[in-house]
């Protein structure tokens, strides 16, 4: 800080600075006890405004908007020779937020992932069926003829095997979708 200070002079002298940072150096600067070298520099860093302020962490969610806000969505050209693929989906509310993570693997193994986010509110089932149509919507579109279907939501796996009913005219007009999604592949 000191050497900032001094080779920066003009902006620590006009402007107030907040350093952001994992250590305690505002404590160790403000310390009265403090002796030698250290008395020394926090003489000369007491005349500039300077704020230090606790790194926090990052949460999670904000880095997955972070990333759905700067990566563009594109769909692979790939040439689908395999019949039997993979597909996980898992959809997510959170308070900045909703989204949804689905991973499809082809018969060589091949992975790939999509991040879905939504901008609108919907219930949790809500964004487990937006899941599940985007991703059907994205494996039809990439040309696979058989899909296994793995989900963590037992009320939206249970409503398309028809093991459950539907509470919500919403919830059907959901199932729907994927029925006729499923008739493409």
């Amino acid at each position: 800080m000191l050497m900032a200070t001094r080779k920066l002079l003009h902006y620590f002298t006009n402007h107030e600075v907040s350093v952001i940072t994992s250590y305690l150096l505002g404590d160790i600067i403000r310390n009265h006890d403090a002796a030698g070298q250290i008395s020394k520099w926090a003489l000369e860093l007491m005349d500039h405004d300077i704020r230090y302020i606790p790194r926090t962490a990052i949460k999670s969610q904000a880095l997955a908007d972070f990333v759905t806000k700067w990566t563009e969505v594109q769909l692979p050209t790939l040439d689908v020779t395999h019949e039997y693929w993979m597909m996980y989906f898992d959809g997510s509310i959170m308070a900045p937020g909703l989204g949804a993570g689905v991973v499809l693997i082809s018969s060589n193994r091949s992975r790939l992932r999509y991040v879905i986010h939504l901008h609108f509110f919907a219930s949790n089932n809500a964004v487990e069926y937006e899941a599940l149509i985007n991703e059907l919507c994205i494996a039809i579109e990439l040309g696979a003829m058989w899909l296994y279907v793995r989900g963590d939501s037992e009320l939206v796996i249970d409503q398309v095997m028809k093991e459950s009913s539907y509470k919500s005219p919403l919830m059907v007009a959901y199932c729907q979708e994927v029925c006729k999604l499923e008739d493409k592949l």
